[in-house]
């Protein structure tokens, strides 16, 4: 029996200016970032599948992999971003709601 060879690169996919340049799961806007968040909460990549079931687990075990390779540097990123999403939610409690004409 014959399998095809896949390389992991072709799974993930980053583009600049999209996402942050950061990788994404081919096809998709899921970030290595988001799969590295759910995974380190303890989800499975049957838990990652059945929520997504368009997409093939080898997406996700790409994902994972990747993390687990760069995981300071992604663990970093992810602090940052909570930071960032904290900051906005002291600066603007209420949210951010669209602005609103005067004179309508």
């Amino acid at each position: 029996m014959t399998s095809r060879v896949v390389e992991l690169s072709s799974l993930l996919v980053s583009k600049p200016g999209y996402r942050d340049g950061r990788p994404c799961l081919r096809g998709t806007g899921i970030t290595v970032h988001n799969v590295a968040a759910t995974y380190s909460m303890g989800y499975t990549v049957e838990q990652l599948c059945a929520e997504n079931p368009d997409l093939e687990p080898e997406l996700f075990h790409a994902a994972i992999a990747y993390y687990l390779a760069n995981r300071a540097r992604i663990d970093a990123e992810i602090e940052e971003d909570i930071a960032y999403e904290n900051a906005l939610a002291a600066r603007f409690p209420q949210g951010i709601a669209p602005a609103t004409r005067s004179d309508a």
